[in-house]
C-alpha cells in the first residue's frame, strides 16, 4: 500500500514559493504522466520542459497555472463557457487574488542576457519574483517572501543560459539548485493553457493601472476559453491573447463603496481600449512587434463584474465579441 506523501511546510504559514515548491515536486512526479521533461543545468538550476522537447499536455499548464499563483489559486478545465459548443475553458479562482495575482503570476521581471541575435528575452513570472522583488510593484504589495526554494515560469521556446540562471538564483537568495524553472512555449498544449490561465491577473493588473486600490478587491472569479494552439509564436501568441480579450468574463468581490465599483466595472472591459478591435496578433503587427506601442489598456477581460460587498449591487460592463474570436480562432463560432 501507498504512504501519502507527508506536506513539506504548514500550509497555513507557507510563503508563496514554499506552496509554489510543493506543487512543482508533484509536477515532476508526474512528469511522464504529464509528458513533461526534468532536468539539471551543470549549475544545479532544475529545469522543466512542457513544450519544447517534450510535448507536454493540458494538465500539465493546468497545474503550471496554479504554481504561477503560487499555491494562492485554482484552475480548472471544463466543459462549460461563455461560447457554445467550445467544449474546453479554464475557470480561475482565488480567495487572495493580489497575492496570488500581482505578488506572483503576473509576468513582470524582465530577465535577459546577451546581445543580438543570440540574445536571450524573456519575463518571468511566478513565486520567484516575491524573492527577487526587482518590480516597482513590489513597494505596494509589501510581501515577506522568504524560502530556500524559488520557482520561476518561462514562456520560451529554448534554455535560458546558464549565467542568466545563476543570476536569477542569486536574486532570488537560493542556491541554484534551488531553483526551477519552468519552460512553456506559447504554442505548446501547456503553455496555451497557463497564458489563458491569467484571465483573473489581467484584471488585477488593470485594476491596479486604473488606480483602484488593491486592498478593497476582496476574492475573484475568471474564465475564459481555451483556444487551439498555432504552429507559430505570433498567431500562437493572438489566440491565447484574444481568449481573454474577446471572451473572458472576471467577477471580482470588493469593499468600498458603490460608486467606486460601478466606476471600475465601466473601465475595465478590454473594449475600453482604443486598440480594441482586431485580433491580437494583427494589433501587434500594426504596431511593429512592439509592445509598448500596445494600448496597456487593452490587455484584459471581455465582460466584468463588480459586486460591492458593503451594499451587495453588483455592476456589469463589457461583451463578448464571437466574431473577433472566431477570426483569431479560425473557427465558425455562434
Amino acid at each position: 500500500m501507498n504512504t501519502p506523501r507527508e506536506p513539506q511546510v504548514n500550509a497555513r504559514n507557507a510563503t508563496l514559493n514554499q506552496r509554489a515548491a510543493i506543487l512543482v515536486d508533484a509536477l515532476v512526479e508526474d512528469a511522464a504522466v504529464l509528458s513533461i521533461g526534468v532536468r539539471r543545468l551543470d549549475n544545479g538550476v532544475r529545469i522543466v520542459d512542457a513544450g519544447i522537447q517534450h510535448r507536454g499536455c493540458l494538465e500539465a499548464g493546468r497545474r503550471i497555472g496554479e504554481i504561477c499563483m503560487g499555491g494562492l489559486g485554482h484552475v480548472a478545465i471544463s466543459s462549460a463557457g461563455a461560447v457554445d459548443g467550445w467544449c474546453v475553458n479554464l475557470s480561475v479562482h482565488s480567495n487572495e487574488p493580489v497575492t496570488a495575482c500581482l505578488g506572483s503570476q503576473y509576468a513582470g521581471w524582465s530577465l535577459s542576457s546577451g546581445e543580438g541575435k543570440s540574445a536571450f528575452r524573456a519575463l518571468g513570472s511566478g513565486p520567484g519574483r516575491a524573492l527577487a522583488q526587482k518590480e516597482k510593484l513590489f513597494d505596494e504589495l509589501a510581501l515577506d517572501e522568504h524560502s530556500d526554494q524559488a520557482t520561476l515560469v518561462l514562456e520560451v521556446d529554448r534554455d535560458p543560459p546558464l549565467d542568466l540562471t545563476d543570476k536569477i538564483a542569486a536574486d532570488c537568495k537560493v542556491e541554484p539548485s534551488q531553483l526551477t524553472l519552468i519552460l512553456t512555449p506559447t504554442h505548446s498544449l501547456a503553455g496555451t493553457t497557463q497564458v489563458v490561465a491569467r484571465v483573473l491577473e489581467v484584471a488585477l493588473h488593470k485594476a491596479h493601472e486604473l488606480g483602484f486600490p488593491l486592498d478593497a478587491i476582496v476574492d475573484g472569479v475568471g474564465t475564459a476559453p481555451l483556444p487551439p494552439p498555432a504552429p507559430d509564436f505570433l498567431q500562437a501568441m493572438g489566440r491565447t491573447n484574444d481568449a481573454i480579450l474577446f471572451a473572458g468574463q472576471v467577477h471580482l468581490f470588493v469593499s468600498g463603496d458603490d460608486e467606486a465599483a460601478a466606476r471600475l466595472a465601466e473601465a475595465l472591459p478590454s473594449s475600453a481600449s482604443r486598440d480594441y478591435g482586431r485580433p491580437f496578433a494583427d494589433v501587434f503587427k500594426a504596431y511593429d512587434f512592439d509592445f509598448f506601442k500596445i494600448d496597456p489598456m487593452l490587455f484584459s477581460p471581455a465582460t466584468v463584474s463588480v459586486t460591492a460587498l458593503d451594499s451587495g449591487r453588483t455592476f456589469r460592463a463589457g461583451n463578448i465579441d464571437l466574431a473577433l474570436l472566431g477570426a483569431s480562432f479560425g473557427a465558425t463560432l455562434r
